[in-house]
C-alpha cells in the first residue's frame, strides 16, 4: 500500500470514529477544562430576553450554561423546554446563552431566529456563529449540544443530544456549589 492510500484510509477511520462518538454522545473520554480558544466572541441578537451585540461565551464571573441549537433541529425545539425551566430556577445565578451556527442572509434572517425564539419561549442571551467557531472549539460534533462552564470560565461538562432537566440540574449545582 502506497503512503498516499495509508494516510487516507487512517484519515477515514479517524473521521468514522469520531462520528460514532457524536452519534453515541460518548464525549467521556476526551479532557474536559475548555479549550485554549475559549472565551470566544459571538454576536448576539435583539430578541426577548437578548440584547443585539456581542457575548464572550463563556462568561467570566459567572457560572455558564451554553446551549448550541438551530432552528431547523427538532430535538432543539424539545430542549427548549427544559432550559426554560432552568432558566427560571438558575437565570439570576448562571448566565445562559443559545448559540445557533446558522447563517444568516437570503431567505434566513435574524427575523427568523426571534420568531423561533418567541415560539420557543427564550427568555436569555440568543447568538449566532455562522462559522461554527464556537462548535470547533467545544469540539461538538451537532445539535443540540450543551456544555457548563464555572465562575473561571473552565468548561466543567458537556454533552451532545437531549439534555433533560434531570441531567442538567446537578451539574449546575455541582458548579455552583464549588463557586
Amino acid at each position: 500500500m502506497n503512503r498516499r492510500r495509508l494516510l487516507t484510509a487512517l484519515g477515514g477511520l479517524g473521521i468514522t470514529g469520531a462520528s460514532v462518538m457524536a452519534l453515541r454522545g460518548d464525549f467521556s473520554g476526551l479532557p474536559l477544562g475548555g479549550s485554549d480558544r475559549l472565551p470566544l466572541e459571538v454576536k448576539t441578537i435583539d430578541a426577548r430576553g437578548s440584547e443585539a451585540g456581542v457575548a464572550s461565551v463563556p462568561q467570566q464571573g459567572q457560572p455558564t450554561l451554553i446551549d448550541l441549537f438551530a432552528t431547523w433541529c427538532a430535538p432543539c425545539k424539545e430542549q427548549m423546554n427544559e432550559l426554560s425551566t432552568l432558566y427560571e430556577e438558575y437565570g439570576d445565578r448562571v448566565t445562559f446563552i443559545s448559540i445557533t451556527n446558522e447563517r444568516l442572509g437570503g431567505t434566513f434572517t435574524a427575523d427568523d431566529i426571534r420568531s423561533w425564539w418567541r415560539r420557543h419561549h427564550g427568555e436569555w442571551t440568543v447568538g449566532v456563529d455562522p462559522e461554527s467557531d464556537l462548535m470547533a472549539a467545544l469540539g461538538a460534533g451537532g445539535v443540540p449540544y450543551h456544555a457548563i462552564a464555572d465562575a473561571s470560565g473552565e468548561i466543567r461538562w458537556q454533552d451532545a443530544g437531549l439534555s433533560p432537566v434531570e441531567t442538567l440540574r446537578p451539574k449546575l449545582d455541582q458548579v455552583l456549589d464549588e463557586t
